[in-house]
């Protein structure tokens, strides 16, 4: 596969990782029917609630967080792909970055540390790695 190939498949997986978080907070809300928005809650028959689950809350996190380092990802890896940097690197760095982000998420969820930050250092050094790909390649 070439390098665009590549981006393309670990964007959709970062996609579904990060819509994998949203059905979670569905599943807690629904489940439990347990809202905030007081349009949510009446379509339900209930109050709304004041404040959102301890599992909603976390999954919450886990999408904020994201929206942290995934954004730089498609940005670095668009750029790697038009530099026409190596495709070689390009699955390892990438999958790095995915799994770490993967791994971040489901540490979040299940509270795990230090496993959470460590994995949050995976993808920070995938980001690392696709940079200086980038440098070098462009010079």
């Amino acid at each position: 596969m070439n390098t665009a190939e590549w981006y393309a498949i670990f964007c959709v997986a970062l996609f579904a990782k990060m819509f994998a978080l949203s059905l979670v907070q569905g599943y807690y809300r629904i489940s439990r029917r347990h809202f905030q928005v007081p349009e949510d809650a009446q379509l339900f028959g209930r109050a709304p609630a004041a404040a959102d689950l301890p599992q909603v809350q976390r999954a919450q996190q886990a999408w904020r967080n994201d929206l942290e380092s995934i954004p730089a990802f498609f940005a670095l890896g668009a750029a790697y792909v038009m530099v026409g940097a190596p495709a070689e690197t390009a699955p390892w760095l990438f999958g790095i970055f995915t799994l770490g982000r993967v791994a971040h998420s489901i540490c979040y969820l299940l509270g795990l540390q230090p496993w959470r930050t460590l994995s949050y250092m995976v993808g920070i050094g995938a980001l690392i790695g696709i940079c200086v790909v980038l440098v070098q390649t462009a010079l």
